[in-house]
């Protein structure tokens, strides 16, 4: 994934509980209280520690910053194996869930929260 782009000014927030609850796909939703993969391709799982999809990971660092519309939080992304760099996320929240956003035009979202 390209570099990523901080959006807005906010306040600060503790990377450790800043979103309130997992979001993702019925898939991501399922492994975020069981632990269970099913392998589906469509697999897409937000939490506090990051976002994982069926092929790429990013780990969240530092401190989530505040925007009008969610939050920008240091990720170092990996995917298909390909160390990636630290950049920054952008997550913007609406009433469908979160949407995470990176600077390339990468969307991935938007994500329901996990019941």
């Amino acid at each position: 994934m390209a570099a990523l782009i901080v959006v807005g000014l906010g306040t600060s927030a503790d990377a450790a509980g800043f979103l309130d609850g997992a979001y993702g796909s019925k898939d991501g939703c399922v492994y975020a209280k069981t632990g269970q993969s099913s392998g589906a391709d469509d697999f897409l799982l937000l939490d506090d520690e990051g976002i994982t999809t069926s092929t790429s990971t990013c780990d969240f660092s530092g401190e989530a910053v505040k925007t009008p519309t969610g939050f920008t939080i240091k990720a170092e992304c990996e995917a298909d194996g390909e160390p990636g760099s630290l950049d920054t996320a952008t997550l913007t929240k609406s009433p469908k869930g979160y949407t995470v956003t990176f600077p390339d035009g990468t969307k991935l979202g938007p994500m329901p929260k996990c019941k």
